[in-house]
């Protein structure tokens, strides 16, 4: 079995490349799994294809081996396209989902139910030593809920609303979110690169 790094300290994301690469027999090492320190990387890109390629190349650069990174978040037309590249960080310089939602949800108040479309975006980047770095995006499109519910996933699922669900993204099974999530889309467009790596 194959072993890719993912370029996340994320143990959301971690699981859910994991369990989406499987079928490709291929197991994922993540940023927490190394013993070497590991410099911070400024994601100062403009889009989510840039910050994704700023840490895919990054790492691979460090460690010599190929890499995975992506970069996603959240859209939502009412306010713009915010929280968009941000979405980590909406409410602060210290990642907390709870008050990334608060401020959405605040920023929302009277933004009635048909005009809060949104949709999570992923843009996940491969980058290997010696060759050229690709990178593709996935979204998946929905609306933002009048309330919060459900308590599986992270970031924003507890807010977001698949199109042609009445669910939250929080309370779906993790199977169920892998099979339609923005990450998901963009995994399977760099899918023959998978397989021609398993």
């Amino acid at each position: 079995m194959k072993e890719l790094v993912i370029a996340t300290k994320n143990k959301g994301k971690v699981d859910e490349f994991d369990e989406m690469f499987s079928k490709y027999h291929i197991t994922v090492k993540s940023l927490l799994d190394f013993d070497q320190k590991i410099a911070d990387i400024v994601e100062d890109g403009d889009s989510f294809e840039e910050n994704s390629v700023i840490k895919a190349e990054a790492i691979a650069e460090q460690f010599q081996i190929p890499v995975v990174a992506d970069d996603s978040g959240l859209e939502i037309d009412a306010l713009n396209g915010a929280p968009g590249i941000y979405s980590a960080r909406y409410a602060g310089k210290d990642k907390d989902d709870r008050k990334n939602i608060e401020k959405v949800m605040d920023e929302l108040s009277h933004v009635p139910a048909h005009d809060r479309t949104a949709r999570f975006v992923c843009a996940v980047a491969v980058a290997r030593p010696g060759h050229k770095t690709f990178v593709e995006r996935g979204t998946c499109e929905g609306r933002i809920a009048m309330e919060p519910a459900g308590n599986n996933g992270f970031g924003y699922d507890p807010i977001f609303i698949p199109s042609d669900s009445h669910r939250t993204m929080a309370e779906y099974t993790s199977a169920e979110k892998n099979s339609i999530s923005h990450r998901k889309h963009a995994i399977l467009k760099i899918e023959q690169w998978l397989q021609d790596l398993s």
